[in-house]
């Protein structure tokens, strides 16, 4: 990075809490609305949010970010089928905070993201509570492309002002 500073710094943490939720952490080096912006505005999102090691194309996104608006994301998985994740915002306040249900299967969990400035930087919180002990144990794989997710999203940030 330009100022010197080295992403191995700054990993992304992952830790189960209880037996329905996983909290994943990570800080950022830029100010909590950016950060939040980089989740909330579309044309921001669809830059970084799918991990490039994981070759899927996202055919669509869509994303309205009020109290009981929704998302969509589709992916292209080859020959003509097709994945989505949708749900609905449950809570929007920026720069601080976000929740969301993801409800393409009744294990889906409720995610809340916090934003978290200090010092020009955003310590991000991610939680993932799930509606039992067995859709966790299902889903707990959910997570593992976040700490490419969040790299691609350390590459995006300085070029947002």
């Amino acid at each position: 990075m330009a100022d010197g500073r080295n992403r191995e710094t700054r990993p992304t943490t992952a830790e189960r809490r209880g037996d329905r939720e996983i909290v994943v952490t990570r800080t950022f080096d830029a100010p909590a609305r950016i950060v939040f912006e980089a989740w909330t505005r579309p044309e921001l999102f669809k830059q970084w949010w799918v991990p490039k090691s994981s070759g899927l194309k996202l055919l669509s996104l869509d994303q309205d970010v009020r109290v009981g608006g929704g998302y969509r994301l589709v992916f292209d998985l080859g020959d003509s089928k097709t994945l989505a994740f949708f749900g609905s915002y449950l809570e929007v306040a920026p720069p601080s905070r976000l929740v969301w249900t993801n409800e393409e299967s009744e294990d889906g969990a409720v995610t809340t993201v916090t934003f978290e400035e200090k010092g020009g930087q955003t310590l991000l919180t991610l939680t993932e509570a799930y509606p039992t002990k067995e859709s966790f144990e299902r889903n707990v794989g959910s997570t593992d492309g976040l700490p490419e997710q969040f790299g691609q999203l350390d590459e995006l940030l300085p070029t947002l002002g």
